[in-house]
């Protein structure tokens, strides 16, 4: 046997073909089970909370914390359901008209070319009615694109894999929620007195910055709607009230974020033939786009204890890497690092 193929180095090899494989093949499809783990943790102190205050049993807090939640998400995605599927309804008896209001614009837009390029060079004026033309055309098969029957059927073959993820979530949240005391002392158990004091001070760490990762979200979300709220005052005061709100709600999410709402929307002007609303929605979306990008690294690194430039290139990478989850598993591999190093576990000390 080679000098270094020892007991020790064989384990470590072993945990590092381990780790690769989780990290490739076993975390990618097990987003719905660590989602119910994390919201699990978030979850736990309001549970231990009714425990007290009640006097409850963990059983009883649980299933009450439980059903409370699940019905102010209910609540929540029935009245979002419920208006967007009467916009759609709304919109499919009106869109013959808004596409006769667009065919006029188009009509009315080629009719000021003409005034504009007249008198210049016949081969300029075909030029610039060439690219017009183009431009129509392009903006024509993006919409006709978006409502293609391939993108909508696509759309439609993931609805059940969402529901088999959205129900896996529900039943594994329900079942953390209740084992979470029973599953922190099976961890202990293993662990020797030192190994236990630095996996409390890492998880203490850990909890402090999700919960001012979540600070952060809503400080961030708190900016986007006064500046959505303002911004949509001085575009459609009506609507201004119930559409900030929905933004903050939305924006909550960051996978999602104000763009969600705001670019459907400006879609819909332009369609309509309300050019001046849908360009002023679509600068408000660029504009709160802007101030998330901006002021969230910020923030985030002053609340989870990273400056903001760390945090930034974790985010940046994390996103690269993994997508929008990168966007949580950046800054967190950056705490989990520091964290580590803080406690103990391994020390960076060396010099060139």
């Amino acid at each position: 046997m080679a000098k270094w193929l020892t007991t020790r180095n064989i384990s470590i090899i072993l945990i590092i073909i381990f780790i690769t494989i989780t990290f490739i093949f076993i975390i990618p499809i097990s987003i719905p089970i660590i989602f119910a783990l994390l919201t699990a943790l978030l979850i736990d102190p309001i549970v231990r909370l009714t425990e007290k205050k009640f006097k409850w049993s963990r059983k009883t807090s649980v299933i009450s914390v439980f059903i409370f939640i699940l019905v102010i998400l209910a609540l929540f995605f029935y009245y979002a359901v419920t208006q967007l599927v009467g916009k759609i309804i709304h919109f499919t008896k009106v869109a013959p008209d808004y596409f006769n209001s667009l065919s006029g614009v188009w009509i009315d837009a080629q009719s000021k070319l003409f005034q504009f390029t007249s008198g210049m060079p016949k081969d300029v004026v075909t030029a610039i009615q060439k690219e017009f033309k183009n431009i129509f055309e392009s903006i024509q098969e993006s919409i006709l694109g978006l409502l293609s029957y391939d993108k909508i059927m696509a759309l439609m073959t993931e609805v059940p894999n969402f529901l088999v993820n959205l129900s896996v979530y529900i039943i594994v949240l329900f079942l953390f929620m209740l084992e979470l005391p029973e599953l922190k002392k099976m961890l202990f158990r293993h662990l020797t007195t030192s190994t236990a004091e630095k996996a409390r001070f890492i998880i203490a760490k850990l909890n402090s910055a999700f919960f001012g990762f979540m600070k952060a979200q809503f400080i961030v979300s708190f900016i986007i709607l006064g500046v959505a709220f303002v911004g949509l005052f001085l575009i459609t005061p009506k609507y201004a009230l119930i559409m900030s709100l929905t933004i903050w709600i939305i924006d909550l999410i960051p996978i999602l974020g104000s763009v969600i709402v705001l670019a459907p929307w400006s879609l819909y002007q332009f369609i309509s033939g309300d050019i001046a609303t849908g360009t002023k929605l679509a600068i408000l979306a660029a504009i709160l786009l802007i101030i998330r990008s901006t002021i969230e690294p910020k923030v985030m690194g002053s609340q989870i204890g990273l400056s903001p430039l760390p945090t930034l290139i974790a985010m940046f990478l994390g996103l690269k890497l993994f997508g929008f989850l990168g966007l949580f598993i950046g800054p967190l591999a950056v705490i989990l690092f520091t964290t580590a190093r803080e406690a103990g576990i391994f020390k960076i000390n060396f010099r060139i």
